[in-house]
């Protein structure tokens, strides 16, 4: 009787297990559809998408997003997709006196595999291309959502923790993703694939794992790690603050040395199949993840061949992580001066000057400084995650879990081992090494995204996790009562009631307060129409020689392109030196130079046509130091007694300006040939007349 009562105890545990299981994976999988619904919804109001003409839907794509689409729709008008292919890797039809490796430039993996899926499923005749290519990464977004839920569900044991996390990134979606404004970004494709790789890894970091669970941890980990980092030329920057994580857990003691070091050969390994498939990019050899890696592999030989209990192998082990460091900068120092690259060498210029240990009048410099997403971030950004209750919760738990990390290390550090298993009434959250990974991570991406505004879209999301999980872990809960001491109520009941109605409550204010706006969000019919845009793109089309070159401002070139496939002189990208001159030079339409300047520089590009944009020379900007003609002036030497400083002025008018006049030698060197309110369009001549 007792046997048979045991089997059907296990039995129903089984089932208890299985539903959790069952319906725990259903709420993600909802969830990451219902968000990729509503991102499509709102789409479609914010831009009346569907009765829209190609041309207008083309133009919502702005700057280097319109760049990205328009290689997809090349390589769909390929004949082959490995002709398309072979188009897009020698380049000579976007950029005039340029041919690009596009693919290994702008990281087209993205658009090829898009490209491929649009034909091989067999979707021309039932989806037109641009929905198909959304539709692909609002998918990726729902999967991204589904992933943080995961996580917090991994956690904290319960998918009440998911269902938060999700209700908190979708309410607070201005700071947690940026896909309202750029679909095609490499961050909306990319994200997503990282955000399965922070599941997996903590769930492979786990202590009670079975051995089928390790193993499909570890192969997501190793998939997803690969696909990130083809997907984003910078991906490989954000795996080096999760190296660096892993690096701390291990040198504290806190996680099975074997795995962490299996996820540094998973990122070897990346970094190797990343190098070959992209074209040999030497950017990975010189990465700062390699040399990590590398000195971690051969500070752990060093270790291993010190014989135990030595007086080295103590003094190995203090020094453990000043000798991990020392390594990794030399074994960087030597990479950049063997192996030939040209490894954002503005980006190290770029991150002096925010510091404070340089100044500099350059424009490109300038003008990065000045965008909004490479400032601190402002107080609105606080404001609005307080106002969701995220914020505060997110301290709690935060500050929760330090301490009882701090706790665990310090036990460490004085010789007590950590416990197999960690009970609920045992209160020690931090000897979890799947949280302690978690604080780490949080914490160095909270230090860049106070930096840099910008990269708040890769800490926020994991903010509404950790927050999350944080309310719904009866853990959490049992160790802050530990320090307090509780015995009026039974601690663990207290726990358990307070891992359920603190994240109900929250829940249903967030509901009462902001389902409405969402509702009222997807309600409203935002129409956006640009009829000078659309203009002067038809104009182009219809009048323009197809042999033409346009030059103008970089982001108003990408449109261009697009729209038109007409060549341009300049792109919007930053990682290509002699791209970034010439968006210098063509800016120089804005500035205080002479008409003679002007032809000379767009004729060494080969322009035929001039675009003047009525919004850059006219421009009233909220920042009278960041408009495009003050960092110019400032370049140029054109401005007087700027902060004390005294710089001669131009003898010549605002080019921009002038041109519009109508007078000599303006018109000697260009002719107006289009104009309406937003741009004026000018020829420019190849036969010069210098009549007065």
């Amino acid at each position: 009787a007792e046997r048979h009562e045991g089997t059907k105890t296990q039995t129903d545990m089984l089932i208890q297990r299985f539903a959790k299981l069952f319906f725990g994976c259903l709420a993600a999988v909802t969830s990451g559809m219902m968000y990729a619904v509503y991102l499509s919804t709102y789409h479609e109001r914010k831009f009346w998408f569907s009765s829209r003409q190609e041309l207008e839907r083309e133009i919502t794509f702005q700057g280097d997003s319109a760049i990205y689409y328009s290689f997809y729709k090349e390589l769909l008008k390929a004949p082959s997709f490995e002709r398309g292919v072979y188009e897009l890797t020698h380049n000579n039809k976007t950029v005039s006196l340029k041919t690009i490796n596009a693919v290994q430039q702008m990281t087209l993996y993205p658009e090829l595999i898009a490209s491929v899926l649009y034909q091989a499923s067999g979707s021309e005749e039932v989806i037109e291309p641009v929905y198909f290519y959304i539709g692909i990464v609002f998918g990726l977004q729902g999967i991204y959502v589904t992933a943080l839920f995961v996580t917090s569900w991994v956690m904290s044991g319960t998918w009440l923790a998911g269902m938060l996390t999700v209700a908190w990134f979708i309410i607070n979606r201005t700071d947690t993703t940026r896909i309202d404004y750029s679909i095609p970004s490499r961050e909306n494709w990319a994200l997503p694939y990282f955000a399965c790789q922070v599941a997996a890894l903590t769930g492979y970091l786990k202590k009670s794992l079975n051995c089928s669970a390790e193993k499909f941890c570890y192969l997501l980990v190793s998939a997803s790690t690969y696909t990130f980092m083809m997907m984003w030329e910078y991906s490989h920057y954000l795996l080096f603050v999760q190296a660096v994580s892993l690096f701390l857990l291990d040198s504290f003691a806190l996680a099975q040395t074997e795995k962490v070091y299996e996820v540094y050969k998973i990122y070897l390994f990346s970094l190797f199949l990343g190098y070959l498939l992209q074209f040999e990019n030497s950017a990975l050899l010189v990465s700062p993840l390699l040399s990590l890696v590398a000195a971690l592999m051969l500070s752990k030989c060093l270790q291993m061949n010190t014989k135990k209990g030595t007086f080295i192998s103590r003094l190995l082990k203090i020094m453990h992580i000043y000798l991990v460091l020392t390594i990794t900068v030399t074994l960087n120092f030597l990479l950049k001066v063997f192996v030939p690259h040209k490894e954002n060498e503005h980006l190290l210029k770029f991150i002096e000057v925010k510091l404070g240990l340089n100044t500099t009048k350059n424009f490109t410099m300038n003008w990065l400084l000045c965008q909004e997403s490479l400032q601190a971030p402002s107080q609105d950004f606080f404001l609005r995650l307080t106002q969701s209750s995220l914020l505060p919760f997110y301290i709690l738990v935060l500050i929760i879990c330090l301490f009882s990390v701090t706790q665990v290390i310090f036990r460490r550090i004085c010789g007590e081992p950590l416990k197999e298993t960690v009970k609920l009434e045992d209160g020690r959250i931090g000897e979890r090494p799947e949280i302690v990974y978690h604080v780490i991570h949080t914490i160095l991406l909270g230090c860049l995204a106070m930096c840099l505004e910008g990269m708040k879209y890769l800490w926020t999301p994991y903010v509404c996790m950790l927050a999350a999980f944080g309310v719904c872990s009866p853990e959490l809960w049992m160790t802050l009562f530990k320090w307090l001491r509780l015995k009026a109520v039974h601690p663990i009941l207290l726990a358990l009631i307070l891992s359920m109605a603190v994240p109900t409550i929250i829940g249903f204010s967030l509901w009462k307060e902001f389902f409405p706006r969402i509702m009222t969000e997807l309600s409203e019919l935002q129409e956006f129409y640009d009829p000078d845009t659309v203009e002067l793109m038809t104009w182009i089309k219809r009048q323009a020689p197809v042999a033409a070159v346009f030059a103008g401002s970089p982001q108003l070139m990408g449109v261009i392109k697009l729209c038109t496939g007409w060549m341009v002189s300049s792109l919007p990208l930053y990682n290509d030196d002699d791209l970034i001159k010439r968006n210098e030079n063509i800016y120089q339409i804005y500035s205080k130079r002479s008409a003679e300047d002007i032809y000379k520089i767009l004729t060494s590009y080969k322009a035929n046509f001039l675009i003047i944009e009525d919004s850059i020379c006219n421009e009233v900007g909220p920042v009278r130091g960041c408009r495009v003609k003050d960092l110019l002036d400032i370049a140029n030497g054109h401005v007087v007694c700027e902060e004390g400083d005294s710089y001669a002025y131009s003898k010549y008018g605002r080019f921009c300006h002038e041109i519009k006049m109508n007078y000599s030698p303006y018109v000697n060197y260009f002719t107006r040939v289009y104009w309406n309110r937003s741009y004026f369009v000018y020829r420019i001549n190849t036969v010069i007349s210098f009549q007065s």
